[in-house]
């Protein structure tokens, strides 16, 4: 059976920006034609935790991935970083209740999925300590809640991307395959 990935990225929030990098690289992904995976795409999700959230948690719904990657943009990083955790934090602490579970409190999720084997082929893919504190954090925070408290074992990760240039497309491009393959594999 095919393996099937749920991928999202962000729009734009700032006015220098001509693009997201993490959308960038779904559309770079996306035009490969030798993916073995279904993959499904969510891009330009909004810079706004809640809406974002309901976008990604409607289609998690809808589509029943076995695996998920969110991205965002990490402008100031030079490789592509798994983030080890996700805080609940100032992001999103005003959304609705209705976007946190009944025994929300301050805390820190952990994927299910072991980032030291995840990253381990690669010389340049990096984890990640520091997921933000933004959009990023919230949306990976409260999909990770989510997941939990559905009971489901579908893993979830974020990936902070840096900005794509003609010097590290290729790389970026190629760490990001080796984490869609090793998570297919695990």
């Amino acid at each position: 059976m095919t393996k099937r990935f749920l991928l999202t990225s962000f729009d734009i929030w700032l006015p220098h920006h001509k693009s997201n990098s993490s959308d960038d690289l779904l559309e770079e992904v996306t035009r490969l034609e030798s993916i073995p995976y279904a993959l499904t795409t969510l891009r330009k999700l909004p810079v706004d935790v809640e809406s974002a959230t309901h976008q990604v948690i409607s289609k998690i719904r809808e589509t029943q991935p076995d695996y998920i990657i969110c991205c965002g943009m990490a402008e100031s990083r030079f490789s592509l970083s798994v983030e080890s955790n996700a805080r609940s934090t100032s992001a999103f602490k005003n959304c609705s209740t209705s976007m946190l579970s009944e025994d929300y409190q301050e805390t820190t999720l952990h994927p299910l999925v072991n980032l030291n084997e995840l990253v381990a082929p690669s010389h340049t893919l990096e984890i990640s300590q520091d997921c933000g504190g933004f959009v990023c954090e919230g949306l990976y925070y409260l999909v990770l809640d989510y997941l939990r408290t559905a009971f489901t074992n579908c893993p979830c990760i974020f990936v902070h991307v840096p900005i794509l240039t003609e010097d590290n497309v290729r790389v970026i491009v190629e760490d990001f395959l080796l984490i869609i393959d090793r998570l297919a594999l695990s």
